[in-house]
This record gives structure tokens, C-alpha cells and sequence, in this order.
């Protein structure tokens, strides 16, 4: 089965606007956890929008399936991760004044970058993650900065699944299979939701886990936090 992480940033996006600690961060990583979540994901930025660094730090304490950090691997960042020692980082190329992710890595003109920042999270026993575009000609250069994952940035399927499912997933079937010979586990995130994720789970090769948050969170709003979440890990069944 593949692995579901739940992104809680929205939980911490709620809990800001008002201010106070309503929702509680660590209780909702706690609820998704004992509703059948395998992991859960954060994504701190530097202006703490969402999850804030002492959230990334005090969900340490609690987590008890894999811990899944994001993040551009700025010197903040990595005096975060290094500290607090979760899972997994996943390393992405975004900009602090980002929305939300819109870009994976080019792995040719940033291997040495990403290379060093990768030796440094291994050697501190942090399983690594690259965010990526579906593209084989990043592959070589992704798998040479020691990475053990890449993470299928996956907004482009989502805008074209309902035009045509089997397009839309194509160059991510491709990209999957040559991450493959380059001995690469495979992740996948953003936009993937209840009406595109079985597809994408029954035919991408290879896939270990989706990060999955915006539409998951929305979708409890209607369905409740602990159905919905069945609903995921059913459509992750293959």
C-alpha cells in the first residue's frame, strides 16, 4: 500500500488567523495519525505563515509514524532539521514569498548545491527527498547528489486529469520508470485530491508515498476529518 502523509500547514493556517492555539497543531497531527495516517508532512517558511519552526519542533515529540519535513534548505531551515532530526526532508526550490510550491529543482545546475546540502542530512540519518517536474533529463543528475527520493511535483496532472487521464499521467509514468534504473524511490504531492489519486496510485510505477493537505483538509470540512482520511488511504490501495 502506498504510504499517505497528511499535510497539517492548513490546520496552522486556520489556527493563525485567529491567533491562540485553536486548532492545536500537535492534536491534529495526533487525529490524523490514530484516523490511519502513515505520516504526517509540515512546510515551514521562513515567515511562519502556517506552521511556525516551534511547531516543526514540538510535532518531533509526538509523531509516532514518519516525519516528513519541507523546505527550501536555507540556513534556517537546515539548523531546523538538523535539530529536530525527522523521517524525512524533502528539499524544495521555493521562493519565501511563494504561495505554495510551484517549481520542482533543476538538478543539473544545482547537483553540487543540492549534493552538499544532501551528504549533510544523510550524515545526520535523514532520509532525502528532492522535489521534482516530471522530466527524465533530471534524473541523472538527481540521483548523483545522493538523494534517496524524488518527490513528483504533480500540479501539472492535476490541471489535465480531467482533459484526459491517461495524457496527463504520461510523462510522470516515464519519469517514474527512469528514477528507477537510477535506483530512486519515488514520492508524489500537490493538487492530488479524491477525484485524480486513484488513478495516479494504480499507475504510477514504483510510488511509495503521497503528501497530501489542501484538498484533504478541505475535504473534512465536509466529510469530517476521520472518514475523509479513510477515503484517501482507500484510493492509495493498489
Amino acid at each position: 500500500m502506498i504510504r499517505l502523509s497528511v499535510n497539517i500547514n492548513k490546520f496552522a493556517t486556520l489556527r493563525n488567523a485567529r491567533g491562540g492555539n485553536n486548532p492545536d497543531i500537535t492534536n491534529a497531527a495526533i487525529y490524523c495519525e490514530r484516523f490511519g495516517a502513515q505520516g504526517i508532512t509540515v512546510h515551514p517558511r521562513p515567515d511562519e505563515r502556517h506552521i511556525t519552526y516551534q511547531d516543526a519542533r514540538d510535532l518531533k515529540k509526538i509523531v509516532s509514524t514518519e516525519y516528513n519535513i519541507e523546505g527550501n534548505p536555507i540556513k534556517s531551515f537546515m539548523d531546523l532539521v538538523l535539530s529536530v532530526k525527522p523521517t524525512q526532508v524533502t528539499l524544495v526550490p521555493d521562493d519565501p514569498d511563494a504561495l505554495t510550491s510551484n517549481a520542482g529543482w533543476n538538478t543539473i545546475h544545482h547537483k553540487d548545491y543540492l549534493k552538499d546540502i544532501i551528504t549533510e542530512l544523510k550524515r545526520n540519518d535523514i532520509r532525502t527527498s528532492i522535489f521534482l517536474d516530471p522530466d527524465i533529463t533530471l534524473l541523472e543528475s538527481a540521483a548523483a547528489t545522493g538523494a534517496d527520493r524524488i518527490e513528483l511535483y504533480t500540479e501539472s496532472y492535476a490541471l489535465n486529469y480531467k482533459k484526459s487521464a491517461s495524457i496527463a499521467i504520461k510523462p510522470y509514468i516515464e519519469t517514474a520508470t527512469e528514477a528507477i534504473k537510477w535506483g530512486l524511490g519515488i514520492n508524489a504531492g500537490h493538487d492530488l485530491d479524491l477525484d485524480n489519486l486513484s488513478y495516479f496510485t494504480k499507475h504510477l510505477p514504483g510510488l511509495e508515498e503521497v503528501s497530501i493537505g489542501h484538498a484533504l483538509i478541505c475535504d473534512s470540512i465536509y466529510r469530517g476529518l476521520e472518514s475523509t482520511i479513510a477515503d484517501y488511504l482507500r484510493r492509495c490501495a493498489t
